[in-house]
């Protein structure tokens, strides 16, 4: 007899990416388990045609380096998404041991493992169009570490230890993205009249990947395992520059911007020094282009990248949200 009981899908990491990618999983249907080390956090909403209704979306508290929690965790999943990251200064110490403890639970359990990943492993391309054949020559610490790890996870692939696929974002942009160079050091400041901080040469080309498209091409490497055993750029709209980006947020705030531009890191608004000393080694995204092409992904699930107008309307409006409630 066939269960028609919904897969079960966990979700390590409850920032931005895993909270967006919890909702898309709710709305198509799985069960979902979100996972963070406190097992609480803010309530899940899915979009309606009725409008945004709290997701059934179950809480689980786990330390994600820990193997025996992520084990338990996991317990039960068809799937399990990877969308941890942890503060700049821990990332070489501490996501290593993520790593080797979310690839034993899957390979213990038998769950297939879909990965955030970033683009640190290509390094610098001197403004090369980044595509899934683009070759790893970051010579970062970061850079350096994410592409081991990312080795990591496609030998545990090609080795039948566990089945990986793997997503990769350009920067993110969209509701609830606070930590971006297109977050909570730009909108924040253009609602309100403050200074709109821009990172580098802000007219370079500059990929900026939607929350939500972060969450749906995650959600469709889930829905094919043909997917599996190699890297994906997830759906993201053509490169424009920060500039032209700015100029977009100043049509819909009704007023120019007061742009601050930093031509290296130094702390500023909500980067302070711990963040920017160990941000250094990676400021050379703001100083090349920066092109993140998804055809590919695109191609093959024929998932299209929201237009960055839209994406900018839905961003403006959860931050007009977010100060309102403040100022409440």
């Amino acid at each position: 007899m066939t269960s028609t009981q919904p897969q079960l899908h966990v979700v390590l990491g409850s920032g931005p990416a895993g909270s967006t990618l919890a909702a898309e999983l709710a709305g198509r249907g799985h069960r979902v388990r979100l996972v963070n080390r406190s097992g609480d956090g803010p309530a899940v909403a899915v979009s309606t045609p009725a409008g945004a209704v709290a997701a059934p979306v179950e809480r689980y508290a786990a330390d994600v380096t820990r193997p025996e929690e992520v084990r338990r965790a996991v317990e039960g999943a068809a799937v399990v998404h990877h969308c941890v990251n942890v503060a700049y200064h821990l990332q070489t110490e501490v996501l290593p041991r993520v790593q080797q403890a979310v690839l034993g639970a899957v390979g213990a359990t038998g769950a297939r493992l879909v990965v955030l990943d970033t683009l640190y492993p290509y390094g610098e391309t001197g403004g090369e169009v980044m595509t899934e054949s683009t070759p790893w020559r970051a010579t970062s610490r970061k850079g350096r570490m994410r592409a081991r790890l990312d080795e990591a996870y496609l030998d545990a692939h090609r080795s039948g230890r566990a089945r990986v696929t793997l997503g990769r974002s350009a920067d993110f942009l969209g509701p609830a993205v606070i930590n971006s160079s297109l977050g909570g050091a730009v909108f924040p400041a253009a609602l309100t009249g403050g200074e709109v901080l821009g990172l580098g040469d802000i007219d370079l080309p500059h990929s900026y990947t939607y929350i939500g498209d972060v969450a749906a091409g995650l959600a469709t490497l889930a829905a094919h395992p043909e997917a599996d055993g190699r890297i994906w750029h997830l759906p993201t709209a053509p490169a424009v520059s920060t500039r032209q980006i700015h100029r977009m947020i100043a049509e819909r705030v009704g007023g120019p911007l007061r742009t601050l531009v930093l031509d290296e890191p130094r702390p500023v608004g909500p980067f302070d020094e711990t963040f920017m000393a160990e941000y250094a080694e990676m400021f050379y995204q703001h100083t090349e282009p920066q092109i993140l092409d998804s055809s590919a992904f695109e191609r093959e699930f024929g998932l299209r990248p929201t237009p960055l107008t839209e994406a900018l309307d839905a961003t403006l409006a959860w931050y007009r949200g977010a100060l309102a409630a403040q100022a409440g």
